[in-house]
């Protein structure tokens, strides 16, 4: 695991040089353990090492026999084993046991197509010397993050666009229009950044850029085939798969361990890898509602298993402290609340280990979130005609906030009209009333979800929704965070749910085990049940539940976050009464605002480092 940086333009070779290291060092936290640096005439490539495999000569940049191809990689490559013996069959010739090289002398071989050919996590690119182009890949899933800034004099590339600042040339300038998307989403849509002319290159594609030009290409398709194994059949073949992907994600020369929740996913997880630690945290204080704290449970699995198990409460001001740290690393806003409970995570993890397995992924393979059924109580509602609930919708529309409102505005659309994924904040109307007219101009919610939906239009609603958060929510809010959070910490994150091979499997599960008698995830849920005792398998999902809502009531936190609101700069993007109706109708309790409220303080904490302070913000002592 590591991060990188480059760039083309015509500076000099002693420009790109010195620039280069300046842009990789900006990423030392992803590779604390070693550097390395290439540059011609045409491209400067920066690299910092996590060492991980191959500890003594796995360095990059690294090179084909003749030198005529370099290579920056982020990432593993669990079937670089088995790559590397055929091509050695093949003639190549290998000076490391690295699975870089093994990328490499694939695209020798194979060309573009090393694509398809990689069993990973991983974000490349490989300069050909003699063509003078530059070739890269995101891995199928989005694990690993790729950006890039393109303009008509310069290509900048990286693993976090914090390393963009550090060219001279690089223009830092706010993307107007991604305010308003964010506050619906909770986190910037593809393929466009928060920063004019940085742009994210989707999961499952790669891409040539030469003689200025980028041609972009998809090489991995989401094809659901769905079909009619009994539930025996399919709880074999998740059980199989499963346990292969997990020791292949085990493939490691340093310690491996684990992050512990009390859910089904990572319990299932901790239990077939047979690693020695596991890692949790939970919530101290005066905690109002239930389900904040999943300690307790994740102790419990351990004490059967075995395991030793480190544990973290974390308070409100460690919350509260760690933000600005959690906005930075994030590079862009980013809404998701247990972002700031997986640093900790992440960082008492890494004093003890280089390599954690976790479970993000289960819920979009195998359908375990609460969105994908009906609840049993508005089962019965749905069932009248979509007109008359068209007209109840609009009434509904009209009324003031009350308990089932929601429901019945949901009920009375079409699904392309409402759904956008686990994270809804805000809708069109409600980010167009806090926004001043500047930043109204953003797409409406629907126009990002449409091309998504239309590529799946066949297809029963459950499969549009999974469809959807694979495009969306996994990629550019859970693996975002998970990658950005544990390289803040210099910790490998492995995700062994989100493989080929398991992805495989897990598009043919019929429709009826994915969801069965309101049970989500259910054949995974069974298949679980052979590996972990039954109170883990059917636990309900709880998420990484932070009781920011809770804290806010506070007067404390709730000064906090007015004094944010009231900073003059504010009024540059917000109505800042706006604000303030959102944050005393929430303290006063007749409303619960509080992701909204967070959504918009997030904001402006991550503008605040980035575009006022510009400086990287101090860690408190503690950490």
């Amino acid at each position: 695991m590591c991060g990188f940086a480059g760039f083309i333009d015509d500076m000099t070779i002693a420009e790109k040089d010195e620039t280069v290291r300046k842009m990789a060092d900006a990423i030392k936290h992803r590779g604390p353990d070693g550097e390395g640096f290439f540059t011609d005439d045409k491209i400067a490539m920066g690299f910092r090492r996590l060492s991980i495999i191959d500890l003594n000569l796995g360095n990059q940049p690294l090179y084909n026999e003749d030198s005529s191809l370099v290579i920056n990689f982020n990432g593993e490559i669990y079937n670089y084993k088995e790559i590397r013996e055929e091509l050695i069959k093949k003639g190549h010739t290998f000076s490391t046991n690295s699975d870089t090289e093994a990328i490499i002398h694939a695209y020798e071989e194979y060309g573009t197509d090393v694509v398809d050919r990689l069993r990973g996590m991983f974000a490349f690119v490989i300069w050909d010397r003699n063509k003078k182009q530059l070739f890269g890949a995101r891995d199928p899933f989005g694990i690993k993050p790729f950006y890039y800034y393109e303009t008509p004099e310069l290509f900048i590339y990286g693993s976090e666009i914090k390393s963009f600042l550090h060219h001279k040339n690089f223009k830092k300038e706010l993307n107007e229009d991604a305010l308003k998307t964010y506050l619906c989403y909770q986190y910037s849509v593809p393929t466009d950044s928060f920063f004019k002319n940085v742009h994210k290159l989707n999961p499952g594609h790669c891409f040539i850029y030469k003689d200025g030009k980028m041609d972009i290409r998809q090489y991995f398709r989401i094809e659901y085939q769905n079909n009619d194994d009994d539930l025996e059949t399919c709880v074999n073949k998740i059980n199989d798969i499963m346990k292969s992907s997990i020791e292949y994600h085990k493939i490691s020369d340093v310690e491996v361990g684990a992050f512990l929740s009390s859910g089904v996913d990572s319990s299932y997880i901790v239990a077939n890898a047979n690693v020695d630690k596991a890692f949790t945290v939970g919530f101290a204080g005066n905690i109002t509602a239930p389900g904040f704290n999943e300690i307790g449970d994740a102790e419990g699995l351990c004490k059967i298993l075995g395991m030793k198990h480190q544990k973290k409460d974390i308070t409100p001001e460690m919350f509260f402290d760690i933000l600005p740290t959690v906005q930075y690393h994030s590079d862009e806003p980013h809404a998701n609340l247990s972002a700031v409970p997986l640093y900790y995570l992440a960082n008492m993890a890494s004093k003890e280990v280089k390599v954690v397995l976790s479970g993000e992924g289960a819920d979009e393979l195998f359908g375990g979130y609460y969105e994908y059924e009906t609840p049993k109580e508005y089962a019965r509602y749905l069932k009248v005609p979509y007109p008359i609930r068209a007209g109840i919708k609009k009434v509904a529309e009209k009324m003031p906030k009350m308990k089932g409102r929601h429901f019945l505005i949901k009920a009375g659309s079409k699904l392309e009209d409402y759904y956008i994924g686990q994270a809804f904040i805000m809708n069109n109307e409600e980010a167009d009333r806090l926004l001043k007219p500047k930043y109204k101009n953003g797409k409406n919610y629907q126009e990002i979800t449409k091309p998504i939906f239309d590529e799946v239009a066949d297809k029963p609603d459950l499969l549009k929704k999974m469809y959807t958060d694979m495009h969306l929510w996994l990629p550019y809010d859970i693996l975002l965070k998970a990658d950005k959070m544990t390289m803040a910490n210099s910790l490998e994150l492995r995700v062994p749910f989100l493989d080929r091979e398991v992805f495989k499997v897990s598009e043919q599960i019929p429709l009826k085990y994915i969801i069965h008698n309101y049970v989500t995830k259910y054949a995974f849920r069974v298949a679980a049940n052979r590996t972990i005792p039954e109170e883990w398998s059917k636990r309900k999902k709880l998420g990484f539940l932070v009781p920011f809502k809770d804290w806010i009531r506070e007067d404390r936190w709730y000064e906090k976050v007015k004094e944010m609101f009231e900073k003059e700069w504010v009024s540059e993007f917000f109505n800042k009464d706006e604000l303030m109706h959102l944050l005393n109708e929430h303290k006063s309790g007749a409303w619960n605002n509080g992701r909204k409220i967070y959504t918009v303080y997030a904001f402006l904490i991550w503008y605040e480092i980035y575009f006022i302070n510009n400086e990287v913000p101090a860690k408190p002592a503690y950490v």
